[in-house]
């Protein structure tokens, strides 16, 4: 059952996808092999390296010719933490329409382009969802180099039954219809894991608020932005799920101020643009 294709995304064209990595080129490869066996390849890849070491941005630039859609790099150097900024750099490079934002960790089925593409509709954002990959399966697959994405459904059942995966809901395909809509404000777990949206909307609000420094709600409050500027939410579950590798925990030691920061923002229905956004680099 198939999910019923909005006029305008029909008309859509480039779809970049921006894909946030630092110091994991083995994971990173697995996301990127996903990416260039899409069903749909009218997109490109923008890397968005927040401040990989030597060693580790060149395996990432080697992959990249391989890649069969365009493919660029964006890298600045290490000082913590600062996926936002990376991400507003590496959206000023990008040439499409349309932003898909996932991690380099994660892994995609070869229908997330093409389903992403029907999602897509004008005044709304699409919130996509994750599995949560065990840590040993995760080393299971970065050693082995399992290529989940060509994997059966019925492979991620077994993960499920062997605890190697926390869920297979997200696998199942439905189309929901007016289901997708009807949290429109919602902003809790819309993260850049998976999360998609119109280039104009994204320069609308200022792209990602570099204030966010440390790990924290830096793709909380674009959210919520986008939400105070008319943007609505669309759910993206039951049709483009990304499996998530385990990592160890950022460093947190921001996340108080950074918490705070959102509410003052939640609070605030007419905080709708960036203090310090991607404006600077346009």
């Amino acid at each position: 059952m198939g999910i019923r294709k909005p006029e305008n995304a029909a008309k859509m064209k480039l779809i970049s996808v921006i894909v946030t990595t630092y110091n994991w080129a083995e994971a990173l490869r697995l996301c990127l092999l996903s990416l260039y066996a899409q069903t749909d390849l009218a997109f490109e890849i923008i890397i968005a390296d927040d401040g990989s070491s030597t060693e580790n941005l060149a395996l990432t630039q080697s992959y990249g010719a391989d890649s069969p859609v365009p493919f660029h790099t964006v890298y600045h150097e290490d000082n913590g933490f600062r996926a936002g900024t990376i991400r507003n750099k590496a959206v000023a490079k990008s040439q499409g329409e349309y932003l898909i934002f996932i991690d380099g960790d994660c892994i995609t089925r070869p229908d997330f382009i093409a389903t992403h593409r029907q999602l897509a509709e004008t005044g709304y954002f699409v919130a996509g969802n994750r599995v949560l990959l065990s840590q040993s399966f995760t080393q299971d697959l970065l050693t082995q180099s399992i290529l989940l994405y060509q994997k059966p459904a019925h492979y991620f059942f077994g993960l499920r039954l062997q605890g190697k995966i926390n869920r297979t809901l997200p696998f199942l395909k439905l189309p929901l219809g007016f289901l997708r809509k009807i949290q429109p404000r919602k902003w809790q777990k819309a993260m850049t894991c998976n999360l998609a949206l119109w280039r104009e909307d994204f320069l609308q609000v200022n792209g990602f608020d570099e204030l966010f420094e440390g790990w924290g709600y830096e793709d909380s409050d674009l959210v919520i932005r986008l939400i105070h500027a008319g943007v609505k939410r669309k759910e993206g579950r039951f049709a483009v799920p990304v499996l998530h590798c385990w990592h160890s925990h950022n460093d947190r030691s921001q996340h108080d101020a950074n918490y705070a920061r959102l509410m003052e923002r939640l609070a605030d229905k007419n905080f709708i643009v960036a203090k310090k956004g991607i404006c600077q680099y346009l």
